[in-house]
């Protein structure tokens, strides 16, 4: 079995860049950072920050154009896809990006719109042909779901789901 996933959670580092493809598909880019805190061998805190590059096709894409803004949180669920070709230079180049399927948006912004709060999934993706098509509808406030940044993970889930079993393993 294989598996190519990724999560993601941070915030864009810049706002969301929509272009359209030369046969007219729509393709958003996403510029996002993740943070990464520990505590080294003498207790000092380090921190290091990592750098993404995330593609929306289609209505996911126009969805996070519309709504994320440059520092807004926002959950990011997807695949890794390595790109290559060949430049002007004649030098073989790669960039390695997620391909979005699905994404979650942080709260809203006190007393702004700077970050509203959707969850948009199933979106069909040209590029692999999967997944159901989706009609362009607006998404209405009463359906965005609300990440609370406050709320703890396991909020919902009761005691015996987060304890793991050695009885429960597969192996």
């Amino acid at each position: 079995m294989n598996l190519n996933k990724v999560y993601l959670i941070g915030r864009l580092t810049q706002d969301p860049e929509t272009r359209s493809t030369t046969s007219g598909q729509s393709v958003t880019t996403l510029r996002m950072a993740t943070n990464r805190v520990w505590k080294d061998p003498s207790g000092g805190r380090k921190d290091a920050t990592e750098y993404h590059t995330v593609i929306a096709w289609s209505r996911l894409g126009e969805i996070a154009s519309q709504y994320l803004r440059k520092g807004g949180l926002v959950m990011i669920e997807g695949r890794l896809q390595t790109r290559n070709w060949t430049g002007k230079d004649n030098v073989k180049r790669y960039v390695t990006e997620i391909v979005a399927e699905s994404l979650q948006m942080g709260p809203k912004a006190t007393g702004g719109q700077s970050n509203y709060s959707a969850e948009v999934t199933d979106i069909k993706n040209p590029s692999t042909g999967s997944g159901r098509s989706s009609s362009p509808s607006p998404v209405k406030d009463a359906e965005i779901p609300i990440i609370d940044e406050n709320e703890p993970m396991h909020s919902g889930v009761d005691e015996d789901e987060m304890s793991i079993k050695e009885k429960d393993l597969p192996f």
